[in-house]
C-alpha cells in the first residue's frame, strides 16, 4: 500500500459524464478536493483524447478503458494513449499472460522515456457476483478467480490491479503491499448500491489495503458535488491510513 497518500490523493471520482461541459463543470467543482480524475469509456469515446489533456489541468487522470484485445492491438492503443502520460491506464487481465506482458513492457517503456503512468489490470468487474460468473461458465467465485488474476498480472508486470475492496485484505496478503490496489464499487454509509454488487465503505476500503477508492454517482450526482466529497473525505480520514 502506498505510504504517506492523503484521503484527498486516494480519491477517484469517476467522471461518468457524455459530455466534456458536464465534466469541466464538474472537476472545476471538486478541485482541491480529489486527487484522481477517472475517465470513462462513455466521456472518452464523446470527447477524444482532447478531454484527457483539459482535465489534467485540474487533476491527475485515470483513464479507465478497459482495453481487452489480442496483445498486439492493446499494445499500440496503449502507445498511442500514453502521449496524453495519464497517471493510471487499465486493461482487462482476462486477455491473458502475453497481453498482460506486452502492456507492462509498452508501459515500461514510456517510463524510461519519462512517463509516470502506472498499469492496472481489472480482475473481476465489482458489478458481478457468483451467479453472474456462473453464467460464464466461471467457477469459484471472485474470492477464488481474483487472487488468482491478480497474481498472474503481478506475473506478467502489471503495477496493480482493480478489483473490489472485498478482497483486497487477500491481495496484500498473496501479492504484497508494493502491489497497487484501485478498488471501484465504494458507496458512503447509507449510500445506494445502484448497479454495483460487491459494495464497500470508504472508510472499510482503505483499512482493507485500497491504495485508491473510486467513487461515481454518490458524488457526481450529490445535489452539493463538493459537499458530498468533503463527507467522503472525513469517512476516508477516519481510518487513520
Amino acid at each position: 500500500m502506498i505510504a504517506q497518500m492523503s484521503p484527498k490523493d486516494r480519491l477517484v471520482v469517476a467522471l461518468d459524464v457524455p459530455s466534456a461541459r458536464e465534466a469541466t463543470e464538474l472537476a472545476d467543482c471538486l478541485a482541491g478536493r480529489v486527487g484522481v480524475l477517472k475517465i470513462g469509456l462513455e466521456l472518452f469515446c464523446a470527447e477524444g483524447p482532447g478531454i484527457v489533456q483539459r482535465l489534467q489541468k485540474t487533476a491527475p487522470v485515470f483513464l479507465d478503458l478497459k482495453l481487452h484485445d489480442i496483445p498486439t492491438t492493446v499494445v499500440r492503443a496503449l502507445n498511442a494513449v500514453l502521449e496524453m502520460d495519464p497517471l493510471l491506464v487499465n486493461i482487462h487481465s482476462l486477455g491473458g499472460f502475453d497481453m498482460m506482458r506486452g502492456a507492462s513492457e509498452a508501459i515500461l517503456n514510456h517510463r524510461k522515456r519519462g512517463g509516470r503512468t502506472r498499469l492496472l489490470a481489472v480482475t473481476i468487474l465489482t458489478s458481478m457476483d457468483n451467479s453472474s460468473l456462473e453464467q460464464l461458465n466461471l467457477k469459484g467465485g471472485p474470492q477464488e478467480l481474483v487472487p488468482l488474476l491478480a497474481k498472474l498480472a503481478k506475473n506478467a508486470g502489471c503495477d496493480g490491479v482493480v478489483c473490489s475492496a472485498q478482497e483486497a485484505a487477500l491481495l496484500r496478503a498473496e501479492c504484497g503491499d508494493s502491489f497497487l490496489l484501485l478498488t471501484p464499487g465504494i458507496r458512503p454509509r447509507g449510500a445506494e448500491k445502484q448497479d454495483q454488487v460487491r459494495v464497500v465503505t470508504p472508510h472499510e476500503a482503505l483499512m482493507l489495503g485500497s491504495d485508491w477508492i473510486v467513487v461515481g454517482r454518490p458524488i457526481t450526482h450529490a445535489p452539493d458535488p463538493a459537499a458530498a466529497a468533503d463527507a467522503i473525505l472525513s469517512e476516508m480520514a477516519g481510518a487513520g491510513i
